[in-house]
């Protein structure tokens, strides 16, 4: 994996990778490189196992302010563009926020300035969020005359259908302490310094999970987007079973028998695992 990239900075630490969007000067917009970047990094990420977590978050003070305005611009007066063209377009930004959503490991995004648009619904794909209190969120699409296509479901998904409705419909902005009452953040910081502190206790307290239960709680819970009653609770049995009798469950009720962290968590902070 690559540690620096044309819209991405890389920092790898042991098992844990921090992925920088790096496009400053655009307020870290996503643009079509960075999507194909962010895209290709998070497919390398879920093929490896050594990686228990990721942190997203953003350079110059902002995360992201949403969506390339110039290139949507581009798009809807190019005579040469077609609708298909918008059509994969926004595809590719949903083909994103679904990979990151369905990640095997867990996803930390952390929030200073902006996070605006499909910024937000990027953070609503992690499984957990801090912001800072001074950070600014909105979903602004239909204030452009267009709708948060890729990011609606995802957002209703993390909020609920009637935040949603009112955040996308009014377009209202809202402030870091909002954001956890409306139930985006799990934690807000007085400053970038808490911020980063939060995530050093979130890498602690994730590394206490075996990452195959983690990662098989995460594809417990996004199945049941699609699978419901008999189907739902077979996806689940199964999910159990095969941690129960693999390496992760032998070692871990093993562990607990014997008084001691099991070996995915002996590892101290900084060390290999």
């Amino acid at each position: 994996m690559q540690a620096r990239h044309a819209t991405l900075e890389l920092e790898r630490t042991q098992d844990w990778l921090t992925v920088w969007l790096n496009r400053p000067g655009s307020r870290n917009a996503l643009d079509t490189a960075m999507t194909a970047e962010l895209r290709a990094v998070f497919d390398e990420v879920a093929a490896d196992a050594a990686i228990r977590g990721v942190t997203l978050r953003g350079r110059g003070g902002v995360f992201c302010a949403g969506g390339d305005l110039r290139a949507f611009r581009a798009m809807a007066v190019d005579d040469a563009a077609s609708l298909d063209t918008a059509i994969a377009h926004n595809l590719e930004a949903g083909q994103l926020f679904e990979r990151i959503n369905t990640l095997p490991q867990v996803v930390v995004v952390l929030v200073e300035g902006a996070a605006m648009a499909g910024g937000l619904g990027m953070a609503c794909c992690a499984d957990l969020v801090a912001v800072t209190r001074q950070a600014q969120f909105a979903l602004t699409e239909t204030t452009l005359g267009i709708p948060p296509a890729q990011i609606a479901p995802i957002v209703a998904g993390r909020l609920g259908l009637a935040t949603a409705r009112r955040l996308m419909l009014t377009a209202a902005r809202f402030t870091g302490d909002e954001a956890r009452t409306v139930g985006l953040a799990d934690f807000v910081a007085a400053d970038v310094a808490e911020l980063e502190r939060i995530e050093t206790d979130l890498r602690t307290q994730v590394r206490r999970c075996a990452p195959g239960a983690n990662a098989a709680t995460k594809a417990i819970l996004l199945a049941s987007r699609t699978l419901q009653g008999d189907g739902l609770r077979q996806f689940a049995a199964e999910s159990f079973a095969r941690a129960l009798r693999g390496p992760e469950g032998r070692e871990g009720l093993q562990a607990f028998l014997d008084k001691r962290p099991p070996c995915w968590a002996a590892a101290p902070e900084g060390a290999q695992p």
